[in-house]
């Protein structure tokens, strides 16, 4: 596992992310841990090797 900090798109706040770099692409929702609105995270990896992440919010 892979930590990775990033910014709240609602709130700004840093927050923290535990990736799985055995997936190579990744698309899924997660909430916030300090103002709970679900943000949509796209991460990409080359082997071990982190080399996209986005961080989005949702439209609703």
């Amino acid at each position: 596992m892979l930590e990775h900090f990033y910014t709240c798109p609602y709130c700004w706040e840093e927050i923290s992310a535990l990736l799985d770099p055995s997936v190579s692409n990744q698309t899924y929702i997660e909430d916030c841990e300090v103002c709970c609105n679900p943000i949509e995270l796209q991460v990409s990896f080359e082997g071990e090797e982190l080399v996209g992440f986005e961080a989005r919010d949702i439209e609703q």
